[in-house]
């Protein structure tokens, strides 16, 4: 039962959403098609390789998927509809052809430090099975598409309202910029690795640019992405209360404000800062004094540690 106790979250966000009268239909075939996406794309080669590298191209096109089904299956104003799926086709695109540059490049060859460290978590939980906890935890990513993530497009997607609320157009303001810098976040690292391999240097840290200012301005940005979405959903939301009983009404909104707690916890204990820097600081000689001038994840001026 610990194994599979991360995925009853997800599992009643999903029920939550069947249970809806306005998301049961187009919940039940998002639903369908990401576990079917999972099954083949990140269970299937995890099962065959022992490496968790393969969520990292099922996420992503999971959430194309999501922006495909709802512009399908929605029924709100067909502009907003239309808007709120581009967005989040962009997001998945964005990070699931980078996923398949690395597989043309055979980077998933080998597992990323961020799940390597999944195994020092499961051994300090008192996992054994490591090949039922990664299958475990490929499932939970396919249930947050189905879930929690699916939530804000599908509430912003339903709504027929002809006009465009304040609040969504800040939400849609803070996705566009969330989005941008995160892209730009990526683009500095890229061209630091480029710059230090011209160089012939290894193991230097990365404080150029963004990265000056937490030490991991890319998952913070991701976080945005998705409060942004949380943010312009909340127009939409609002607007369901007379479609839904009060009970459903009600979860619906506290699922909207968990999406962005589970989004938090993801990118900071899951699979992002903290994972990513119990390697970093084995394998870089400065990274100690990076952590002390440095805010982990929420960006703040640099700190005088002399």
């Amino acid at each position: 039962m610990s194994y599979m106790r991360p995925l009853l979250p997800f599992l009643c966000g999903w029920i939550l959403i069947l249970s809806s009268s306005t998301f049961s239909a187009i919940g039940l075939v998002n639903g369908l098609l990401q576990l079917l996406l999972f099954a083949f794309v990140v269970c299937l080669p995890i099962w065959r390789t022992g490496r968790m590298n393969y969520v990292d191209i099922g996420w992503p096109w999971g959430l194309a998927i999501l922006g495909f089904v709802s512009y399908w299956l929605s029924d709100g104003y067909w502009l907003r509809s239309l808007t709120i799926s581009l967005v989040i086709i962009l997001v998945g695109l964005r990070m699931g052809v980078g996923a398949l540059k690395m597989w043309h490049l055979g980077l998933l060859q080998r597992e990323f430090p961020r799940y390597q460290y999944q195994h020092v978590r499961w051994q300090k939980e008192g996992k054994t099975n490591t090949a039922l906890a990664l299958q475990v935890e490929a499932l939970l990513q396919g249930l947050a598409n189905a879930s929690f993530l699916a939530l804000p497009i599908f509430i912003i997607a339903t709504n027929d309202a002809p006009t465009f609320a304040l609040l969504e157009i800040i939400g849609l303001g803070v996705w566009l910029l969330a989005f941008a810098m995160e892209s730009l976040a990526d683009l500095q690292k890229v061209n630091f690795l480029r710059e230090m391999k011209k160089a012939g240097e290894k193991r230097r840290v990365c404080d150029v640019g963004l990265w000056r200012y937490c030490r991991h301005p890319n998952y913070f940005f991701e976080w945005m992405v998705w409060n942004g979405l949380i943010i312009a959903a909340i127009p939409s939301w609002a607007a369901l209360q007379s479609n839904e009983t009060i009970v459903v009404w009600l979860l619906l909104g506290v699922g909207l404000l968990l999406a962005s707690g589970f989004m938090y916890r993801t990118l900071v204990y899951t699979t992002g800062a903290i994972p990513s820097e119990y390697y970093s600081m084995e394998k870089r000689p400065d990274y100690k004094a990076y952590q002390a001038r440095t805010n982990r994840f929420f960006p703040g001026p640099v700190r005088n540690v002399d």
